[in-house]
């Protein structure tokens, strides 16, 4: 259970030189400054997996950024056992308002929690100096606020998701986690609907989370490469294997070689429209809705589905990854023949994360629609990185993804999650008006570009720790 450390190799933010044309004289400032505030400093990040999720795709990105700005950045993920797992699986379901496994969380569940987290803490103490900043993200590792103050570092406890409306789900997760998190010097949220009540306001600071736009993940593909990527990956017939190419985050070339494991009757033919979701194996990502959604709504279209997300058995702190995949391919398997062959499940493979993000950027390139039905959500990703694609984009009015996309002008939002029957007609509005859907992927795009790519996130943490560093060396 000792912490793994994460390899940061550093990537210049010179490349966003030219994207961001005048913008960049901002983000060149804020280098120069952190450059100076974090001299002698290291800023740490911890979360509870290095792959597979929208918080380790943020922090691959983002702090190789920061590193090649100049910034010590260092990135650890906690260790834990399937009992802690089990325990931070049900606080997240919980700040989501949703019951999940529907177990309970008290003295017992506070054990098992705390003593997981004290190795931990205590590998983590040996190697904290007392300049260091330290982001602690999301629940798994809200219990080593305490230990981290202790070497004199500035703790940031960041929390990647919430719920819009509060319910008493949600404030039995908070009262589990507030005893951890109260000592933080400051609290990121990702939107302010998501901070809790009774925390001090002073230490609350609001920052989305971003995409980068030069990953494996949401880079220019050609048409070719697209394609040789979908049939490497199992996905349709025809390609060359060696066209199967991308850049990697350092420049290299990067190939696609590994399938992805396939749950289909027949490929996807080149000529039919497809609808994607990209997502964890999450019944808060609500996989069987998409499903049912489609199969009971858009029978007379000849769209296919396409569900991808991570391999299950490659992210360990989602305990119930299988059991979510399970169910939606024993209800695929069970449909009529016809409509069963345009329902697609891939599981993509994890051993290369940036092979792995490549294989999501050709599906989504190869997309008419990406979906993102959502019962509950942090902010979505997937719905960023779908945009930058010029992609339009069907989501649910939830968390993040509001935040996102203007309804009707860069995606469409719906309501309510569970009524299947308006998904089905917003994707049968994009489907049907080709002109319509150009535009929605259009304004999407530069949405993107305006508001949610990285270097905004990079400005943001500069301006927020400077303040902060300010602040504590008044009162220290």
């Amino acid at each position: 259970m000792a912490l793994e450390h994460v390899p940061v190799a550093p990537l210049p933010p010179e490349r966003f030189r030219e994207l961001l044309g005048d913008r960049y004289g901002e983000l060149e400032q804020t280098i120069a400054r952190g450059r100076e505030l974090f001299s002698g400093r290291a800023v740490w990040h911890v979360n509870s997996t290095a792959r597979g999720g929208g918080v380790a795709e943020l922090l691959q990105s983002l702090l190789a950024y920061a590193r090649g700005g100049g910034v010590d950045t260092r990135w650890v993920v906690v260790g834990g056992n399937p009992d802690f797992f089990q325990i931070t699986k049900r606080i997240h379901n919980h700040l989501h308002g949703s019951a999940g496994d529907g177990g309970s969380l008290g003295d017992a569940e506070h054990r098992i929690y705390d003593e997981t987290l004290r190795e931990n803490a205590a590998e983590l103490a040996r190697t904290v100096a007392s300049p260091d900043i330290v982001f602690l993200h999301d629940p798994q590792t809200a219990g080593l606020v305490a230990p981290v103050r202790e070497t004199g570092a500035t703790v940031v406890w960041r929390c990647h998701v919430g719920l819009d409306l509060p319910n008493d789900l949600a404030r039995t997760a908070w009262d589990f986690l507030r005893g951890y998190v109260e000592d933080a010097d400051a609290y990121v949220f990702s939107r302010k609907e998501f901070v809790w009540e009774g925390l001090d306001t002073d230490k609350v600071w609001i920052v989305a989370p971003s995409i980068d736009a030069f990953s494996p993940k949401n880079q220019e593909l050609s048409l070719e490469s697209v394609n040789a990527i979908l049939a490497v990956a199992g996905l349709r017939h025809d390609g060359d294997v060696t066209a199967a190419r991308f850049l990697r985050e350092d420049g290299t070339p990067g190939r696609v070689d590994r399938p992805a494991e396939i749950f289909q009757d027949e490929l996807i033919p080149d000529d039919a429209p497809l609808i994607t979701q990209v997502s964890r194996w999450d019944r808060l990502k609500d996989p069987m809705g998409v499903v049912r959604g489609f199969v009971e709504n858009l029978e007379s279209a000849e769209a296919h589905l396409l569900l991808a997300g991570p391999s299950v058995a490659a992210v360990t702190d989602d305990p119930e990854g299988a059991d979510v995949l399970a169910e939606v391919d024993r209800y695929r398997r069970e449909l009529e023949g016809g409509v069963r062959s345009r329902v697609h499940l891939a599981t993509l493979p994890m051993e290369d994360v940036q092979e792995n993000a490549a294989i999501v950027n050709a599906i989504q390139r190869r997309s008419d629609i990406v979906v993102q039905k959502s019962l509950a959500e942090g902010f979505g990703l997937t719905v960023a990185e779908a945009m930058w694609k010029s992609q339009p984009v069907v989501a649910t009015k939830r968390g993040g993804i509001q935040d996102q996309i203007v309804d009707g002008e860069s995606g469409l939002l719906l309501d309510d999650p569970l009524d299947l029957e308006a998904m089905a007609g917003a994707l049968l509005q994009v489907l049907g008006d080709r002109t319509y859907a150009q535009e929605l992927g259009d304004a999407a795009r530069r949405r993107v570009e305006d508001h949610f790519l990285g270097t905004r996130h990079l400005i943001q943490y500069e301006q927020m720790l400077a303040d902060l560093l300010s602040q504590l060396g008044s009162r220290r």
